[in-house]
């Protein structure tokens, strides 16, 4: 029998619930509550507050006269070191409706959007959160606070799927907003043109920005598990084909993992972080190489 929280975790139990806050708080609090692996520390001269020293932090950070004044080790932190701005891209194009489990692409990447401005927030980081396909759909500033949590699921809940992405239009109207080095966390199954894909996220690494991949793709996209002769259609362009899976497996999981494989290296390649999820994963998974990603920054 699984684990009662694993059990919770699981994105068929979390699409149960109603509350997409409440689907944020139990992801988060239930595994990660209190960290904060923020590696973008700041040279600000403007004191913020003293924190313990914790194994692994710098000892040139120490603040003697505190040592000296308590018999215990405190670290200085600055106004820069308190705060990252964080911004969610949510892919909201016609092609995350799909789900062969029970639980669209859409769906899971707004309950992993969620937790991850959840737990952003709790950090005391400042996130925002955009849903876009070939327009900004929604849009949501980067505050700090965890009230502005309703807002970011607000919106994510009234959200709907539609149209082809245009990534090259989305930046540059989001580079009109992010002029400050931010994170960026971009959650797509990346059905797009790769090269678009690929020079928009290095314009991004290019100012500054980190940047983190989630490529979602489901189940059935990563395996063809399908037995009879079926009629395929795709969710953006309507095109239709009639196949035979069992004939066309094979090359297909060579195209497949070819896909992948290209966005993988070519991210690489240009410091972008990348991790692939199938939509059946628990979200703290998920969220597990979100955080080894942070520490990474």
């Amino acid at each position: 029998m699984k684990d009662h929280k694993e059990n919770f975790l699981d994105p068929l139990t979390l699409a149960k619930l109603s509350d997409m806050r409440l689907r944020a708080r139990f992801v988060v609090e239930g595994f990660i509550s209190g960290l904060h692996q923020s590696k973008f520390k700041g040279s600000s001269v403007d004191f913020a507050e003293h924190r313990e020293y914790v194994f692994g932090d710098e000892i040139k950070n120490i603040d003697w006269k505190v040592y000296g004044k308590f018999d215990r080790f405190y670290i200085k932190q600055y106004q820069e070191e308190t705060s990252l701005k964080g911004y969610i891209l949510v892919d909201s194009s016609a092609s995350m409706k799909y789900g062969s489990t029970g639980i669209s692409k859409f769906q899971y990447a707004c309950y992993l959007a969620s937790s991850l401005a959840y737990l952003m927030l709790i950090q005391q980081d400042e996130v925002g959160v955009a849903t876009f396909s070939n327009e900004i759909l929604k849009l949501i500033p980067a505050r700090g606070g965890l009230e502005h949590i309703k807002a970011i699921t607000g919106a994510l809940e009234t959200s709907e799927c539609s149209g082809k992405v245009d990534i090259q239009k989305i930046f540059k109207e989001l580079s009109v907003l992010i002029k400050k080095r931010s994170l960026i966390i971009f959650i797509s199954d990346l059905f797009d043109d790769e090269e678009k894909i690929l020079h928009t996220l290095k314009a991004f690494r290019f100012r500054k920005n980190e940047v983190i991949i989630f490529h979602l793709l489901d189940p059935a996209e990563l395996d063809l598990p399908f037995k009879n002769t079926i009629l395929f259609e795709g969710m953006e362009s309507k095109e239709q084909v009639l196949a035979n899976p069992n004939a066309i497996k094979e090359e297909y999981k060579k195209t497949i993992n070819s896909f992948i494989e290209n966005y993988r290296l070519n991210f690489r390649k240009n410091n972008i972080d990348y991790t692939l999820i199938n939509t059946s994963t628990p979200l703290d998974k998920a969220l597990g190489s979100y955080l080894y990603s942070r520490e990474k920054l």
